[in-house]
């Protein structure tokens, strides 16, 4: 059996887990059924950076529509684990009320900082909520939130690249990858 090609990011290894290729056509099947939902609507794209940043930029250039684009923080991670406290950092003078919004995040796992966000977004009124993401792992889902435009659904292990980092690092690598485990 041959050994799989490891990268480390820090101090842990990574395994390819999702190449480049495969996340191309998956933005590109979302951004068609984006397209179709809201090509009329003028949307607004709430971008959750810093680890949406790849995703939203992919798919943004693959809709021909009008639409605008805010750039959003929520932070609860520190390393590979939640810290379970949220908080949310929006830009003054977003107009949401009535507005179609479509959150554009990395991952979706527990869950808490969507729920949290969509919760204060709604506060709002705006005319109506989705989200994208290009990662969902249901299991780990602690809250009944529903990802409208998913792209893969993984399981619960960790993961880095596309815009996904290990406390800061591995963000850059265009393909996935999900912590080795040796065993």
């Amino acid at each position: 059996m041959q050994k799989p090609e490891l990268i480390e990011v820090g101090d842990l290894k990574f395994v390819k887990y999702i190449g480049a290729r495969d996340i191309e056509a998956k933005v590109q099947e979302i951004a068609d059924t984006i397209r179709e939902d809201f090509h009329e609507k003028y949307p607004m794209f709430l971008v959750v950076m810093n680890g949406a940043f790849i995703y939203a930029a992919d798919l943004i250039r693959k809709l021909d529509f009008p639409c605008e684009l805010n750039f959003v923080r929520i932070k609860s991670y520190h390393g590979t684990q939640s810290t379970g406290n949220i908080d949310i950092y929006m830009p003054p003078n977003i107009e949401i009320a009535g507005r179609h919004i479509i959150i554009v995040e990395d991952i979706i796992d527990t869950g808490n900082s969507m729920t949290a966000f969509i919760n204060e977004l709604q506060k709002q009124n705006p005319g109506s909520i989705s989200l994208t993401a290009i990662l969902v792992k249901p299991e780990a889902h602690l809250h009944d939130l529903t990802t409208d435009y998913p792209g893969f659904i993984i399981p619960n292990k960790f993961v880095v690249g596309y815009g996904l980092d290990y406390d800061g690092m591995g963000r850059n690598l265009k393909d996935i990858y999900q912590l080795y485990n040796e065993s």
